[in-house]
């Protein structure tokens, strides 16, 4: 008696697992259709991708209904006396965790917003004011655009195609960007910071720019969205004019001398690209 309960049960949930595929698929085009819908598809991938997600989402949707159906159709179908055993595919995991893992990062998904990256992050890849040499350069600089019609990255961009500061002393800026405390950087001095996706938010890598102040650093914490207006100035820093690392001798760096700081909300769409 005992034999035919267990073997019943096991038949039971070897019926079941492809309810399991059904609600993985399913929760999975949701989850794609609800960042394409909020917008939150821009703090993980870069925008050429956009469509890309939606169609993926779309499809899985009508994958996923497409399976319930039969699913419902073969449970309509079954009979009560039902021995048959169902035929498994050979899998890393035992039958049903791949979907249920599945399941259980949709939710995640929903249940958890993504962020915006940190500045702890920046400090951890490394800003600088260098573009990566695997970037295509420039992308989008335009020799005609007022400087203080600039962004942060644009600025970066510039930078890279001729990188002698004196070039640029006494331009005028108004850019954007969040805060960083850089150690190698006088107290005086924080780093306005951006970062730039070229696929997604694991590959995305920050540029920054130092700012010199009246004040004191602290009273800008780290991660704090700035509008910073002033212009651009020569200083020395012990720091590589590139790299934005520390170094035995100073070199000439580029700097905004601010003027004028203020805080701003943090944008619905942080990123360069």
């Amino acid at each position: 008696m005992m034999t035919s309960l267990a073997k019943l049960k096991t038949l039971n949930f070897k019926f079941l697992l492809p309810g399991l595929d059904v609600l993985a698929l399913l929760g999975w085009g949701a989850l794609l259709l609800k960042y394409w819908l909020t917008g939150q598809l821009k703090l993980l991938i870069h925008p050429n991708y956009f469509l890309l997600v939606l169609v993926t989402g779309l499809v899985l949707l009508g994958l996923g209904g497409y399976k319930g159906w039969l699913f419902v159709q073969s449970l309509r179908k079954r009979p009560s006396n039902n021995t048959q055993e169902t035929v498994q595919h050979i899998t890393l995991f035992p039958p049903g965790w791949g979907s249920g893992l599945l399941i259980l990062t949709a939710l995640a998904g929903f249940l958890i917003n993504p962020g915006v990256l940190s500045s702890q992050v920046a400090l951890q890849r490394g800003v600088s004011e260098a573009l990566p040499i695997t970037r295509e350069q420039p992308q989008a600089f335009v020799a005609t655009v007022k400087p203080e019609d600039r962004t942060l990255i644009d600025w970066v961009r510039t930078l890279n195609v001729y990188p002698e500061p004196d070039a640029y002393t006494g331009q005028k800026v108004n850019l954007k960007g969040f805060v960083v405390h850089l150690p190698q950087l006088p107290e005086d001095y924080l780093l306005l910071t951006r970062f730039i996706l070229t696929c997604c938010a694991v590959d995305a890598y920050p540029v920054g720019l130092p700012v010199k102040l009246e004040t004191n650093r602290n009273q800008y914490p780290p991660d704090t969205w700035l509008q910073v207006e002033g212009e651009m100035m020569t200083e020395t820093l012990r720091v590589n004019s590139q790299t934005l690392q520390a170094t035995d001798t100073e070199k000439r760096q580029l700097v905004i001398k601010a003027k004028t700081i203020k805080k701003i909300p943090t944008p619905s769409d942080p990123y360069g690209y």
